[in-house]
């Protein structure tokens, strides 16, 4: 399907997109265009891969003519751009909005415009039953996936993946922690027992591909993975680079943080599809005329679950260095050499 097709990454300059182009380059996908605001990371990316297929496009989904410009002749999008810091949101809220939710729209609109075929969105965990403003903002984000969906031309396809913790990502606690050794500061916990979703990059990529190849409009869909308290992945971290010693300082639960976060509400596991190592979670497509819903309902919640990062498998210190070793630059420093993963 990607034979000689023109695939667009919004946000193409961060972790995903660098996943995304190791996966694809050497493929015979015909060209993979990188959409961002960042001239510099374009320029890195313009130098480390040396791809004619390869194409740079500078612009802001918050700008719908930009993004309109360079969805001319595209087959598929994959939208990653988005404003993820949890504290950084908290504090703009509003820039939160622009970015996940009316980017989002902009760039909904601008597919659909240009005829594109498939559009596959990226969303988070934090979306569900969401206590902080990046959490809204993508949830919102979601509701506006789903909208849009409805009331789409026939050849073209939306719909959305939600994931947990992508490991070493850029901003993600993995890499902190490895800054915090190297320069021989303690290792800063929130709590200790504070679980969360762990998946690799292949595993982001992997999940966007599925999604891609059986998607239908207004899906979301939920990788299974395995999640870990933090104190069990600083602990396999201080054991790969043979520092066990090395102090630990536990800073509290962070304004916007939760104990453990879910994948799938209560509510969606009623409908949602197994689909094997994923879950589908259909689209809500009830029509407005809510007057039937009154008078009687027509699922029941008790004894449902979430699906969340405290009752999915639960790594010990043994498996997530296991994990951790499926990641390039852990393994470097497990073997003693200096590296960073890739932004």
């Amino acid at each position: 399907m990607f034979k000689d097709k023109v695939l667009l990454i919004t946000g193409g300059t961060g972790s995903f997109g660098n996943a995304v182009l190791k996966r694809f380059l050497d493929s015979d996908i015909g060209e993979i265009r990188i959409f961002s605001r960042d001239e510099k990371k374009q320029d890195d990316m313009r130098k480390r891969y040396g791809s004619q297929k390869l194409k740079f496009y500078i612009g802001d989904v918050r700008d719908y003519q930009s993004i309109h410009s360079a969805l001319r002749g595209v087959d598929y999008v994959y939208h990653a751009a988005a404003l993820k810091q949890v504290p950084s949101c908290e504090f703009y809220p509003l820039e939160a909005v622009k970015t996940n939710v009316l980017g989002t729209e902009n760039v909904l609109e601008a597919a659909i415009a240009n005829s594109v075929s498939r559009v596959v969105c990226l969303s988070t965990d934090k979306a569900v039953y969401p206590i902080n403003a990046m959490g809204i903002s993508k949830a919102m984000m979601e509701k506006v996936v789903v909208a849009k969906s409805r009331n789409v031309p026939d050849g073209t396809m939306i719909c959305t993946t939600r994931y947990g913790n992508v490991m070493a990502s850029r901003g993600s606690v993995i890499p902190l922690f490895v800054d915090q050794i190297n320069n021989d500061q303690p290792i800063s916990i929130t709590d200790p027992s504070m679980t969360r979703f762990m998946m690799t990059l292949d595993d982001a990529v992997d999940l966007v591909i599925h999604a891609f190849l059986y998607g239908r409009n207004g899906d979301i869909f939920v990788q299974k993975a395995p999640a870990a308290t933090i104190n069990v992945l600083a602990r396999a971290i201080l054991q790969l680079m043979e520092m066990p010693q090395h102090p630990i300082r536990i800073i509290g639960t962070r304004h916007g943080e939760k104990l453990y976060e879910a994948l799938c509400s209560r509510e969606e596991m009623l409908a949602a599809e197994d689909q094997g190592e994923y879950y589908r979670i259909p689209a809500d497509n009830r029509d407005l005329n809510y007057e039937k819903y009154f008078d009687e309902g027509s699922r029941e919640l008790s004894g449902v679950e979430d699906y969340n990062s405290h009752n999915t498998e639960q790594l010990d210190v043994k498996g997530m260095k296991k994990l951790l070793l499926k990641l390039d630059f852990m393994q470097k420093i497990a073997a003693g050499e200096q590296a960073q993963p890739d932004e």
